[in-house]
């Protein structure tokens, strides 16, 4: 099996230089790693904790897709997705938030930080806090465990979301597993090489010191200007200077080889002036970034080109998302209730649902009890049950089908024409185990005459079977 990875992109901003050399260009070096199975997401409603501003949302979602494409992202090799077109994951939100303890997330760091805030201001105590940032951990886990991912590279302050994670799967399969795990336990990947760009002013590179370096944003020009403003220590041209620690040369050494890096030093103790060093980081960095920025530019001025990306993404995900989902709403008890019906019969109870009536032209979503146990309590056994059942087959033209058809013959289902028989059987794999679920993204129509209702108690009993 391969190793599953996870990476998610908070949606509040616009990528800087730091950001490039920090987490995309390595992330998208990971991915591109044999035996490796990778999952990136538009982390859009964690956002919606950070930003109230829909603008925004809006803008940076397609400004950090086009960004993380034009960088060399395949979207072949991953699932490239937003958060919210996955609606598995709120879904298993609920399910985890109903297993974990509010003591556990009393102590994650993003809310003690702002109640002490509070506190330290007399103000309340969670004066401010929204249920988003209390609750950020679970569907951070969600995000984690709906793909049971093994790894998640994450930096250091995001380690303990990840041992939450680990905390909250725990519950659940000892809670719900059965004796096996439903869910993987996640692996933080702390990249501690992974290099930390300096900003103008010597600090971390970031947007909320505003001492960034813009990645595409404005063009070479505004690289141009950044780097310009780039502290420099008092020596001029023909002084000896020292490289260690300098700014400049951290973010030089970012993009240069080897021989590049000796270059530079070398010069700059033989007295090179800062405002040259600064002109030979400009095209250093120019060669690199500038034919991501033409990249960048063709995508921002086809968003249409990065909304199929996303949805093609999402149905990769949510190919993988549906039927794990669908096993743990089985795993704690959101069955269909005709498995609780049959289940029962089974055990000798007291009464049997047959699928035919459901089924039946004309009576769609009737549901009869055909036997009951006598007045005395005798136990007969129950009778077996006919079930619908799938067929495939081949037209002349080539193409695959498959249809639906109840116990009684009447068809309920029809698919449309598939290029090749696995497609066909995996479409009715997933119909025979998610049931209604599957019916959204599935290539099929209602048979004429037949209610939706009839359909998908078919298909639960059906799912009940597997």
């Amino acid at each position: 099996m391969k190793s599953r990875v996870l990476t998610g992109i908070t949606t509040t901003g616009t990528p800087h230089l730091g950001n490039y050399v920090g987490a995309i260009r390595p992330a998208i070096l990971a991915s591109r790693e044999p035996n490796t199975q990778s999952f990136f997401f538009l982390a859009d409603y964690h956002a919606l904790i950070k930003c109230a501003d829909p603008d925004r949302i809006e803008r940076s979602r397609l400004e950090i897709a086009a960004t993380w494409l034009a960088c060399g992202l395949d979207p072949q090799r991953v699932a490239f997705y937003r958060q919210s077109d996955i609606p598995e994951t709120p879904a298993l939100t609920w399910l985890l938030t109903c297993v974990t303890a509010k003591g556990l997330m009393n102590r994650a760091h993003a809310y003690k930080a702002a109640t002490d805030a509070n506190q330290g201001a007399g103000d309340e105590t969670d004066a401010g806090i929204s249920m988003g940032l209390f609750s950020y951990p679970i569907l951070m886990a969600a995000d984690i465990l709906l793909f049971n991912a093994h790894r998640v590279p994450v930096g250091r302050d995001q380690v303990q979301h990840i041992e939450m994670a680990r905390d909250i799967a725990q519950r659940f399969n000892h809670l719900f597993g059965q004796g096996r795990n439903l869910f993987v336990l996640p692996e933080a990947e702390v990249e501690e090489a992974v290099a930390v760009l300096p900003g103008l002013d010597g600090r971390k590179m970031s947007k909320s010191y505003d001492n960034t370096i813009p990645l595409f944003e404005g063009g070479a020009r505004a690289l141009e200007a950044a780097v310009a403003r780039i502290v420099t220590d008092s020596k001029v041209p023909g002084e000896p200077k020292q490289p260690e620690g300098a700014s400049l040369v951290i973010i030089h050494d970012a993009f240069a080889t080897h021989e590049e890096r000796a270059a530079l030093r070398a010069d700059l103790r033989a007295g090179l002036g800062w405002g040259d060093a600064k002109e030979r980081l400009v095209g250093l960095v120019e060669r690199h970034v500038g034919p991501m920025r033409a990249r960048y530019a063709e995508l921002m001025a086809h968003p249409e080109r990065i909304e199929d990306v996303l949805e093609a993404g999402a149905r990769k995900a949510r190919a993988v998302a549906q039927p794990f989902l669908a096993e743990l709403r089985r795993a704690v008890g959101l069955r269909p209730m005709l498995a609780a019906a049959q289940a029962l019969g089974r055990a000798g109870g007291s009464v049997t649902v047959p699928i035919t009536g459901v089924a039946a032209r004309g009576h769609a979503g009737v549901v009869t009890p055909v036997a009951t146990a006598a007045s005395s309590g005798a136990r007969e056994p129950a009778a077996k049950v006919a079930l619908p059942v799938f067929k495939q087959y081949r037209e002349a033209d080539g193409r695959f089908f498959f249809k639906l058809v109840a116990a009684d013959g009447s068809l309920l289902l029809q698919s449309s024409g598939l290029t090749d028989a696995r497609g066909a059987g995996g479409w009715v794999k997933r119909l025979k185990t998610d049931g209604a679920a599957a019916l959204a993204d599935a290539p099929v129509q209602l048979a004429e005459g037949v209610n939706r209702t009839a359909v998908e108690a078919a298909l639960a009993a059906l799912a009940a079977q597997e």
